[in-house]
């Protein structure tokens, strides 16, 4: 009988999985190649699926199968786990109205289209309404999912299980505090990377190029993904066997296109890594957005900005440039990857002042979900922030307040997260090195297989078995704290710039 439950409740998660992955792929398709006049009927299909999805998943035969199999005790420890993870997601579902989650999918949509033509124009006053909207039905979900405290645990409970607005605040203080003393040091450094050589425009072509061969050393499998380029890179998984990644490849930006390439291929390469037995179910998922971002960060910046990285790929630079990189070195490179300045982009910010970025957009999140904030107020707020944390004064919004898809799509206690994956990536990668000493070695020579392995074993195959914390505690036998990514940072950054 258990049995037979759980291949009804398998089918069923399935159905739900397939409606899920062709949102997904919508979403992509409206990022990537859509025609911009296809925006109005995109919205309404995303709503229609949106819906069926939401109407599938909290039909009560779901909840009677899920509370069935919970009170029973002959199944599987896998389909228990699947059947306490399911029942989660089913309990958050069944609080939000079909009704609701229709709006909510054909305002993302709208809002998207908004913020798009918004950032282009470089005009706030285009995407404000959508942002008013979006802000009003987020706070509308919080009341659905009731909350203790502040209403944005509510929302950030969706991205890292457990993790609330008191524990953010005294990590966020503290870094905030450690990272800027850190920045202000290196700023009187009198060793500072020389950038001259970077300015100028560089060969879309020879970048894009030089992302795919990087992404198939790391291990990407381009029979089951792609890469495309879009406004904002992202990746999206539409199945264990296509999962898809974008970049931004800017002329003007050398390694931009590297760095988001490598980031995206981090999350990919979690997606890719689930085990094949949890296809079409909820386990086939990464545990906790911070453990997400660990992916990514881990690639993109303990792995791609390391100096043994550009040992083996400063060559393949000279390579695709031939004549402007021939007497550029590949310190000269790492130093440059490594440069340390405040800036207005997130995404091609550097390690240390990353992390600046986020409590920045996190602060902005609570005061607007907690009404301590107007969105009509959001780029003056933003603007004053990016003095008080980063010294630069924004020269427009579109490099300002508009810079970031995210709340577009109303991913709101999202950012928090890639804070949260720098602590978690930093603690796993000491690990990590311990248990393959050649570590370095192996980056040098272009093999990225040990590591990828390791990240299999002791992160991706486990997908929703395990939380986060778990993950890490089994990894590397300490709580998560953030101890080790400070000592990353000063480590690192100390040599680089000849701290004492």
């Amino acid at each position: 009988m258990p049995s037979e439950l759980i291949s009804e409740l398998r089918e069923r998660l399935g159905q739900v999985a397939d409606l899920n992955a062709t949102i997904a792929l919508l979403q992509w398709d409206q990022e990537v190649c859509m025609p911009p006049k296809g925006a109005q009927a995109r919205g309404r299909q995303l709503a229609t699926v949106s819906a069926m999805a939401h109407r599938m998943f909290t039909d009560e035969r779901v909840g009677a199968l899920l509370n069935e199999l919970r009170s029973g005790s002959v199944v599987s420890p896998d389909d228990r786990v699947l059947v306490e993870e399911s029942l989660r997601d089913y309990e958050r579902a069944t609080k939000l109205p079909e009704v609701f989650v229709e709006r909510f999918a054909e305002e993302q949509s709208r809002a998207y289209e908004a913020w798009t033509r918004s950032r282009e124009q470089d005009d706030f006053a285009i995407f404000r309404p959508h942002l008013e909207t979006m802000f009003d039905l987020l706070r509308q979900k919080t009341d659905y999912f009731g909350y203790a405290g502040s209403p944005y645990n509510a929302l950030l409970d969706e991205y890292e299980r457990g993790m609330t607005v008191e524990q953010l605040n005294p990590i966020f203080a503290d870094l905030a505090k450690r990272q800027s003393a850190l920045v202000s040091r290196i700023a009187l450094s009198d060793t500072q990377a020389d950038g001259v050589w970077m300015k100028g425009e560089w060969d879309a072509n020879a970048q894009w190029g030089l992302t795919l061969g990087i992404l198939g050393d790391m291990g990407y499998d381009f029979e089951a993904g792609r890469q495309d380029k879009s406004v904002h890179p992202f990746s999206t998984s539409f199945d264990l066997y296509d999962v898809r990644v974008t970049t931004r490849v800017n002329p003007n930006e050398l390694f931009s296109a590297l760095t988001g390439s490598m980031h995206e291929g981090g999350h990919a390469l979690y997606e890719q890594g689930f085990r094949e037995e949890d296809r079409r179910t909820p386990l086939a998922q990464g545990t906790s957005m911070g453990m997400h971002e660990s992916q990514s960060r881990m690639w993109e910046n303990m792995i791609g900005r390391s100096l043994p990285f550009w040992e083996r790929y400063a060559p393949a630079y000279q390579g695709q440039f031939p004549g402007r990189l021939d007497n550029v070195s590949t310190e000269q490179m790492f130093r440059a990857i490594n440069r340390v300045e405040p800036s207005f982009i997130r995404v091609e910010a550097d390690e240390c002042t990353y992390n600046l970025h986020i409590i920045l957009r996190y602060e902005l999140e609570t005061a607007l979900i907690e009404g301590r904030m107007k969105v009509s107020e959001v780029p003056e707020a933003w603007n004053a922030k990016m003095k008080q944390y980063l010294g630069v004064d924004v020269p427009s919004d579109a490099v300002g307040c508009l810079q970031d898809i995210h709340w577009s799509h109303g991913l709101v206690g999202y950012f928090p997260t890639y804070a949260l994956g720098n602590l978690y990536a930093a603690q796993l990668f000491e690990a990590m090195s311990a248990s393959l000493p050649d570590i370095w070695g192996q980056v040098e020579a272009g093999n990225f297989g040990g590591i990828l392995g390791w990240l299999r074993t002791h992160v991706h195959v486990h997908g929703r078995r395990k939380t986060a914390p778990e993950i890490v505690r089994t990894s590397t036998g300490s709580e998560p704290s953030s101890e080790p990514y400070m000592r990353y940072l000063t480590e690192k950054y100390s040599s680089l710039y000849g701290l004492s």
